[in-house]
């Protein structure tokens, strides 16, 4: 008599696709005493930005390079930052096989950019891509499909993302605690912990807030602490925060 297992399995686990945000590190160059220092210097300021968040190192703006990836320095220097490497992309057959023995897997290539047929089609296509993606968005008046709102005060340790879309904070962001959006950060309440926009690189993703009074902001991977007191003119008052070339600028509202 044949025995029926399937039905058991079915109830001791499910199988459910899952979407994680990772931190991409894209490689310049293969020189790992230089991105060793590159690395620690752009986190001087913050030591404790990271918090054993996993890593995926594109490589393709290394593909072509002559000189092998040292992958063991590599990924020892990103544990060091409080990362954990697991992945890379990009890469020439050699740099891929070199990042599978160091233990990495292999992700994805990234999605190859769409030909515009007009001006604004590139951003009707991403906002396409965030509705297959979250599976219940907030619908808020005139707010995007992929806006995200929270309307609890978030504590330290507490983190929310809003994968493709801007994100509403309707109470306090206290220090410690983490927003980060693909595209804006609106918080109508005082903003202590760390805002970190533009997540997948939108340069044109701002930070918004009634009360500004961060830990650090970013926007599209440049970012700033506030060790240093922001001006009078801005701190704990209405700012916005956004990026001009590679500057951030923080400006009253």
């Amino acid at each position: 008599m044949a025995v029926d297992t399937a039905g058991a399995a079915r109830t001791s686990f499910d199988l459910k696709s899952a979407q994680l945000p990772v931190v991409a590190v894209a490689l310049r160059t293969t020189d790992a005493a230089v991105l060793a220092a590159d690395l620690a210097a752009r986190l001087a300021d913050d030591p404790e930005f990271f918090d054993n968040d996993p890593v995926l190192i594109d490589l393709a703006g290394v593909r072509d390079a002559a000189e092998p990836v040292d992958f063991a320095a590599l990924t020892a220097s990103l544990r060091a930052l409080r990362t954990r490497p697991v992945a890379a992309r990009g890469g020439s057959p050699e740099q891929m096989q070199a990042a599978l023995a160091a233990g990495l897997v292999a992700a994805p290539e990234a999605a190859p950019a769409r030909a515009a047929a007009a001006p604004a089609a590139p951003a009707r296509e991403v906002v396409r891509e965030v509705v297959r993606e979250v599976e219940v968005p907030a619908p808020v008046p005139v707010a995007g499909p992929a806006t995200v709102v929270v309307d609890k005060p978030l504590r330290s340790g507490q983190q929310v993302y809003a994968r493709g879309g801007d994100l509403v904070v309707m109470a306090v962001v206290s220090f410690g605690a983490e927003v980060i959006a693909d595209g804006n950060i609106h918080i109508y309440a005082p903003m202590r912990g760390r805002a970190i926009a533009g997540a997948r690189g939108n340069t044109e993703a701002r930070i918004f807030s009634t009360c500004l009074e961060p830990q650090l902001v970013s926007i599209a991977g440049i970012y700033r602490t506030t060790e240093t007191e922001l001006p009078e003119n801005v701190r704990g008052k209405p700012a916005q925060v956004r990026l001009e070339g590679e500057k951030l600028l923080i400006e009253p509202l």
